[in-house]
């Protein structure tokens, strides 16, 4: 049927009502079909993303309470004197990695 023949028959707000009801039922099916299924892929990527930040929060915490230990028991070494002691903690705990020295040197 022709567009114009169906306005003639049945009135342009009916032919304009059909067009828009079969319009929200293309969206409808493209929206349920391709845009839902995507906010659950990112969804579950987020929690693990989430995850992943805290454990790296509780790590960023208990270094910082380690180093804090550290700079406070090499202070209490240094002030008493005994700093062939701090050298013997250094080279007993001194790193292997060629990256990294932890003297700080």
């Amino acid at each position: 049927m022709d567009i114009a023949q169906m306005i003639k028959d049945f009135g342009f707000p009916i032919v304009a009502a059909m067009g828009l009801g079969y319009f929200v039922y293309y969206i409808w099916g493209w929206v349920t079909t391709e845009v839902k299924p995507v906010p659950g892929d990112a969804s579950s990527t987020l929690i693990k993303l989430v995850d992943r930040i805290r454990m790296l929060d509780n790590d960023m915490i208990r270094l910082n309470t380690k180093l804090a230990m550290v700079l406070e028991y090499k202070e209490e070494i240094i002030k008493s004197g005994r700093s062939d002691e701090l050298d013997e903690i250094l080279a007993k705990y001194k790193s292997h990695s060629e990256s990294f020295d932890s003297t700080g040197k």
